[in-house]
């Protein structure tokens, strides 16, 4: 009997496997993706209001939060443009972008899923211009529309067995609302990038450069960002312990998808 039951779990999960995988349109990659789009961003918008009431916004009239501004909108055109050109128009159509400065001394920044972007002051010391906040906020913004939060909600919740029949109904499983909060709350996120695999940071790495790149901002600046970053210094694990590749790898792969960035950047004018 255990020998039957072991054989439909594992066919269970075999065809779960394969109907809850999509194709990602911009990596092409295959992913799991057995949370509802718009479920995580109706989730996302009540905690991005949560967020912005209990912390200090830097108004509008600050030259900062007004290149805040500047950078997350013209990334978010580049990135339609790129999906348009890629024959898919509508895949952001439920994005609201919104892009707010918080005063912090934090180094982070970070996008939810429907374009809910977040810069905090102490960041900008590191970018130090305009050309590296728009190469953080292309990395971080392709995190969202690349869906990889929302694939390692999904993978999480296949090791644990949440509710596995088709897609999860976060609203109503409080085991996926916790989920849906240790993997977007700004405060699990750590330093300037979420705790992604190393896989999804070169993939956001990859396609940052070609938005940035896309909306006028030279992608070489990419290189010396991350040399300060490096430079910061502090303890860092192995980079086999770390979901992170190692700053100075990281550097590496940069600098060998510079000539295809390169290919997509136009200056903008003033």
């Amino acid at each position: 009997m255990f020998a039957k039951m072991g054989k439909g779990l594992f066919v269970f999960f075999s065809l779960l496997l394969v109907l809850g995988c999509s194709r990602n349109t911009i990596t092409g990659r295959s992913q799991l993706s057995l949370v509802p789009e718009s479920e995580v961003q109706s989730m996302a918008v009540t905690q991005y209001k949560s967020f912005l009431t209990s912390n200090k916004v830097v108004p509008l009239t600050n030259k900062d939060a007004e290149m805040v501004q500047r950078v997350g909108k013209r990334i978010a055109n580049a990135i339609q443009k790129y999906y348009t050109e890629h024959g898919e128009p509508n895949a952001l159509k439920d994005y609201h972008w919104e892009f707010n400065l918080v005063e912090s001394k934090e180094i982070n920044a970070w996008c939810m899923p429907g374009g809910k972007v977040v810069v905090y002051t102490g960041i900008l010391p590191i970018t130090q211009n305009e050309t590296a906040l728009a190469i953080v906020l292309g990395h971080e913004i392709t995190h969202a529309v690349a869906g990889h939060g929302r694939e390692r909600m999904s993978q999480q919740l296949l090791a644990q067995g949440i509710e596995l029949a088709g897609n999860v109904a976060l609203s109503n499983n409080d085991q996926a609302v916790n989920l849906f909060n240790q993997v977007y709350a700004p405060t699990a996120q750590v330093g300037v990038l979420l705790p992604n695999s190393r896989k999804q940071e070169y993939e956001a790495d990859h396609y940052g450069l070609i938005f940035a790149a896309m909306a006028g901002y030279d992608p070489r600046e990419a290189i010396p960002f991350w040399k300060r970053m490096e430079a910061l210094g502090g303890t860092k694990p192995p980079v086999f312990l770390s979901d992170h590749p190692a700053d100075a790898d990281r550097i590496k792969k940069l600098e060998t998808l510079m000539p295809e960035a390169l290919t997509y950047y136009k200056p903008a004018s003033n």
